[in-house]
């Protein structure tokens, strides 16, 4: 199966481009789950200034657990203040071209960590949630849920607890063929980690309809075959080495765009598939047709005329 990259690939092609070439830009673009983005050069006059802003339907509650400080770590001086982001955006970088690093790998290294906005900004609960976590052990508390409405009826809970952090993705197949897709596909990550060699994978739980015990106080959409509750349990192993722990939080956060864009492969596959059948049928049924011949007429002894078709 493909991974989903989590750094936005038009952010990454764009900013390449302009550094070759400088000039006028003017783009807006929407990423898997809804995420708005707008690259712009917001100085007509300085077409090596580049101004990128997001819109996320969940700022309010990143800031809430820290996203303004991670964006303030990763991108520094780039991060512009809430008075100077473009309007119907929630945060804006202004990246000066000119200042970017020469060399290629840092470069390459600057332009990626730019088109890893979103993810840097939806990093922050689940860091909050690794940090409580080792404050957790000592006390033996639980911390509360912490709730990331990412997509209208959808959202993210997260919880940290002495000996792990609970990740749990409600999400809505609006399509009863989505609702098929997506029980085998969620079945299949159950099943496989019981596999000798994914051992140690996140154990992964599986629920349509009726939320799990955990959430069931939070508010929450009424039950609905077209809801299904899928539960993430991350243990130490996953998140105490700094390099494990970014690569975690990148592809759990990328979970529902993931199911989601394969199951849209899936039906795209079983389609092909099924007009391939189809054509292959006609051509047998073409080729079964039985050939028309020109009729011949025929006379019997007595003189009377027959005709043969």
């Amino acid at each position: 199966m493909i991974l989903l990259e989590p750094h936005n690939t038009i952010i990454q092609t764009t900013i390449n481009d302009k550094l070759v070439k400088p000039s006028s830009l003017d783009v807006s673009f929407v990423d898997f789950d809804g995420v708005r983005f707008h690259l712009g050069t917001p100085d007509s006059a300085r077409k090596t200034l580049l101004q990128l802003s997001m819109s996320i339907h969940c700022w309010s509650e990143l800031v809430q657990y820290g996203a303004l400080d991670i964006l303030k770590r990763e991108y520094g001086a780039l991060l512009q203040d809430s008075s100077a982001t473009s309007p119907e955006y929630n945060v804006s970088l202004l990246i000066d071209l000119e200042q970017i690093p020469t060399g290629a790998e840092e470069r390459a290294a600057f332009i990626e960590s730019v088109a890893l906005l979103k993810r840097n900004a939806m990093a922050a609960p689940f860091e909050r949630a690794f940090a409580e976590q080792k404050e957790f052990e000592a006390s033996g508390a639980s911390g509360q849920f912490m709730q990331i409405h990412y997509r209208d009826e959808e959202a993210i809970y997260i919880q940290a607890s002495p000996d792990r952090v609970t990740v749990i993705f409600s999400t809505i197949f609006k399509d009863e063929t989505d609702r098929v897709y997506g029980k085998v596909f969620l079945q299949e990550f159950v099943d496989a980690r019981r596999l000798p060699t994914i051992q140690t994978a996140p154990q992964v739980l599986y629920t349509n309809r009726e939320p799990p015990l955990e959430v069931r106080h939070l508010p929450l959409p009424p039950p609905s075959e077209d809801i299904g509750y899928v539960t993430f349990v991350l243990f130490p192993r996953h998140f105490t080495n700094p390099t494990v722990a970014a690569g975690t939080i990148s592809h759990i956060q990328l979970f529902r765009d993931y199911l989601h864009y394969h199951i849209k492969c899936s039906k795209a596959y079983m389609h092909s598939r099924m007009r391939f059948r189809v054509a292959e049928f006609q051509k047998v049924l073409n080729r079964a047709k039985m050939e028309k011949t020109e009729t011949a007429e025929k006379r019997t002894v007595t003189g009377r005329t027959m005709v043969s078709r």
